[in-house]
């Protein structure tokens, strides 16, 4: 990373979700670049999120300068990483993160067993109606995390294109406030 890279050194690495590629997260990326934060997007390989963890690994660096997330898998992913131990990332970004299947909410407690092992701020944005995460279930999971902020969008399913500015503004707040 050079001197010249926004908001204190930081970048965000945005993996997409299961049926996206890193092409998806365009739209992402650039929204948070307009805004001074360097942001980078991921191609996550579509396999179980636990499967994909070794290669997020390998195209995302450890430490204080990265933060962490995606949509939906590419979060789920993501979020696996910062659980593993020695993984110091300075904070995760999860969008529309995948709490279960859709029509399958008691498959919720697998999905985020890993959260208590997350200790790096986390800052969640959800639709209200999203079929991968109840949201009163999404509500009740957010307290395993040590340090989190939950956004949620009334009337919104499991993508947040119709909120996306409103999203990346507090995106690019969230990584303004982990570069002081």
């Amino acid at each position: 990373m050079t001197a010249e890279t926004p908001v204190g050194r930081l970048t965000v690495h945005l993996g997409h979700g299961a049926s996206g590629t890193a092409a998806s997260m365009r739209s992402h990326v650039e929204g948070l670049r307009a805004r001074g934060i360097d942001a980078l997007a991921v191609d996550v390989p579509k396999r179980r999120a636990e499967d994909a963890v070794a290669v997020w690994r390998e195209r995302v660096p450890d430490g204080p300068a990265t933060v962490a997330g995606g949509h939906s898998y590419g979060g789920r992913v993501a979020s696996l990483a910062a659980a593993e131990a020695g993984v110091a990332y300075a904070g995760l970004v999860l969008f529309s993160y995948p709490l279960h299947p859709p029509g399958s909410p008691d498959r919720a407690a697998a999905r985020v067993a890993h959260w208590p092992s997350i200790d790096c701020p986390v800052l969640l944005l959800s639709g209200e109606s999203d079929p991968f995460a109840r949201i009163e279930l999404l509500r009740i999971a957010v307290r395993d995390l040590p340090n989190a902020t939950l956004v949620t969008y009334p009337r919104l399913g499991h993508g947040l294109a119709r909120v996306l500015d409103d999203a990346l503004d507090r995106v690019a707040a969230f990584v303004q406030s982990l570069a002081r």
